[in-house]
């Protein structure tokens, strides 16, 4: 499975979740697949997904957070895992799409395929799931439903030479879209 087709089975399951999504191609799938004001495409600012994605979390304790990462950007901040573990936001569920490369940027090897990101995690008291199949992403989703975060989903993707369009919001569109969407229902 490659990151696209992860986030399209993903996404559109979430509803009018708030999602802050990594920039580069994390973000560009998710716009072109599932384009709405719950979508916080980070523009830069690699590896502050997570950051950022915490803030929301505790300042919106009755909404679940969803933040979509490469595993490029989780190794940027692995600091944030140790913040988020020891906030413990109950709301908060992060999605590592691993492809072991920095994929937006040219596919130079991230480390990845050397450093367990899932066991990170799972150290700084997140729970923590991990899968490569399609067919397994919509039970995790059920199952994590029941289950109080924060909680962490690596999915091994494989590379993929499909680049989706660019995001064409400006940053202060997309700030002020997903500010006023955090009160209201739109769906994808």
């Amino acid at each position: 499975m490659i990151r696209k087709e992860a986030i399209g089975l993903i996404a559109k399951r979430l509803g009018n979740s708030p999602i802050v999504s990594a920039n580069g191609f994390i973000s560009r799938d998710l716009f072109e697949l599932c384009d709405k004001p719950s979508n916080f495409y980070m523009i830069g600012s690699m590896g502050l997904s997570s950051s950022i994605g915490l803030g929301i979390a505790l300042k919106n304790p009755r909404k679940k957070v969803y933040i979509f990462d490469g595993d490029g950007n989780i190794l940027m901040n692995l600091g944030s895992l140790t913040t988020i573990g020891t906030k413990k936001p109950k709301n908060l569920f992060h999605i590592v799409f691993d492809n072991g490369v920095h994929e937006s940027t040219g596919g130079q090897p991230s480390n990845s395929m050397d450093i367990q990101i899932d066991a990170i995690a799972k150290a700084s008291n997140y729970t923590v799931f991990r899968t490569s199949a399609a067919k397994k992403l919509q039970p995790i989703l059920d199952k994590t439903k029941k289950i109080k975060g924060p909680i962490l989903l690596l999915i091994k993707v494989e590379k993929s030479d499909n680049v989706s369009a660019r995001v064409i919001w400006e940053p202060r569109i997309i700030k002020t879209r997903f500010m006023k969407s955090l009160n209201s229902s739109l769906k994808c």
